[in-house]
């Protein structure tokens, strides 16, 4: 397997789950009869992003990661949603855009430099192994449990299930 699988598949399919959880949050604000559009503002602690952020910031560590580690340029987003529909949207455009990544567009993977553009001085950056198992799964990741946690703490009735998606295929041995 090489990290076209993690950074694009599992990505990707993680990406749909969330969108999914937003489907359920509406549900869940339809039944308890209050505009769902407040959870986008919810968070688990002061100093932390809120949903909204969570869902941004999730999809920009999976197309940045993907980006980053194929040589690849990522699509712009803005950070201007406001909505679940235009949440559920960027969720879209990023999935799309993890669609036309291809396995052979991670062969040189093992041997990528990674440029790292937040780290001051602009010229410093990983190889493609260590960048995806140090820094864009965990970020990745902790940004998706983020979203998962608010919507729990916020009542919307997700369990395990739905953090893992429908993904699993059944073989038989």
């Amino acid at each position: 397997m090489t990290l076209y699988h993690p950074l694009v598949v599992e990505t990707k399919i993680m990406l749909e789950n969330v969108g999914r959880w937003l489907d359920k949050a509406g549900e869940h604000a339809k039944a308890k009869n209050f505009d769902p559009e407040v959870l986008l503002q919810a968070r688990l602690a002061p100093d932390q992003f809120p949903l909204l952020r969570q869902v941004q910031a999730a999809c920009d560590a999976a197309k940045f990661a993907a980006a980053r580690v194929s040589g690849k340029t990522p699509p712009s987003h803005p950070d201007t949603e406001k909505t679940l529909d235009e949440i559920r949207a960027r969720i879209g455009t990023v999935t799309a855009y993890l669609d036309t990544c291809t396995a052979k567009d991670f062969e040189g993977a093992p041997n990528a430099r990674v440029p790292l553009p937040f780290i001051p001085g602009g010229t410093k950056g990983a190889n493609g192994p260590n960048y995806f198992v140090a820094l864009a799964m965990p970020n990745f990741f902790f940004h998706v449990v983020h979203v998962y946690a608010i919507l729990r703490h916020n009542g919307v009735p997700l369990g395990k299930p739905d953090f893992i998606g429908p993904g699993l295929e059944i073989i038989d041995l």
